[in-house]
């Protein structure tokens, strides 16, 4: 079995969990996943199986899509609501829509995040919440990241909004929500939070537990997956002839056509099928050498 499962995976759950639990389903060992989601987050969660797994690095480097709530009011160590609590201040005065519309525009296109304390972020080989736990504060490195689309949603009550965020890789959805909260003028958190889409897979394309416990009851696990061609749509490719697909099975290095695009790494493919991931030979540009080789067979 070859392909990815798009996952809608459920709160309570780790990433890891849900990769354990569908090698047990599954009888197999080459699993894995697209992207930590923490625990209370449930959403969209590609598992990749068999030959797939070869393709996790690629699947990682797409726009994620979320729905977040914004609690104003109260702040938290870890920026969502499961911290312990570092600052409130009552709502006398509710952000108006066209004063969130207004912040919000701020935060759309490229913005600089300084990654939560609690994050897997490593600082001299150290990740963030280690430091976090041991009461320890460290400078923490910033990083650019894309917003895409920052839409405001639906108020719940005086104190909380829903945002909808299509953002690049690596962008910190909790961070982006206090760092609104702050431009409104109050401690704020991420309350909520749940990923509608990742790379190509959307929420309408996932299965729960439930429904893959029964499709693989009916011996229909296949019905499940997508295939590996489906999800790499946003990598570029080349196209090559039979003759080439043997020597892109063996991994071997060939010269680079002219066609082949100008950013690494690329598909290859023969017709619609996806042979192999390649790149630019580091010290030789006219060479292209194998990074990915999916066998089909």
């Amino acid at each position: 079995m070859n392909g990815i499962l798009p996952l809608w995976k459920p709160k309570g759950m780790t990433s890891h969990d849900c990769v354990l639990k569908i090698r047990k389903l599954f009888r197999l060992k080459k699993v894995g996943h697209t992207g930590t989601l923490d625990p209370e987050v449930e959403g969209v969660l590609p598992i990749c199986i068999g030959q797939a797994t070869k393709i996790v690095p690629f699947l990682t480097d797409t726009k994620k899509n979320y729905i977040a709530a914004i609690k104003l009011g109260v702040s938290t160590e870890t920026e969502d609501r499961q911290g312990h609590v570092i600052e409130t201040r009552e709502i006398l005065h509710p952000p108006s829509q066209q004063a969130i519309e207004n912040v919000l525009q701020l935060f759309r296109g490229y913005i600089t995040q300084i990654p939560p304390m609690y994050s897997a972020v490593k600082v001299n080989g150290k990740k963030l919440y280690e430091y976090a736990r041991e009461n320890e504060y460290v400078e923490r490195p910033e990083r650019s990241v894309f917003i895409y689309k920052l839409e405001q949603l639906k108020d719940d009550n005086s104190d909380r909004f829903w945002v909808q965020v299509e953002c690049s890789k690596g962008t910190y959805i909790r961070t982006l929500c206090v760092d609104i909260g702050n431009r409104l003028g109050f401690p704020a958190h991420m309350s909520e939070l749940y990923r509608t889409g990742t790379g190509a897979i959307s929420k309408e394309d996932t299965f729960t537990f439930s429904d893959i416990e029964q499709l693989v009851k009916a011996e229909r696990h296949k019905e499940l997956l997508l295939s590996i061609e489906s999800c790499l749509t946003h990598m570029q490719y080349i196209n090559v002839d039979q003759t080439t697909r043997k020597r892109i099975l063996h991994g071997q290095k060939l010269p680079k056509p002219e066609q082949a695009p100008e950013t690494d790494p690329f598909l290859v493919k023969l017709d619609k099928q996806v042979l192999a991931v390649y790149q630019t030979h580091p010290d030789n540009s006219t060479i292209m050498k194998p990074v990915r080789v999916f066998n089909h067979e």
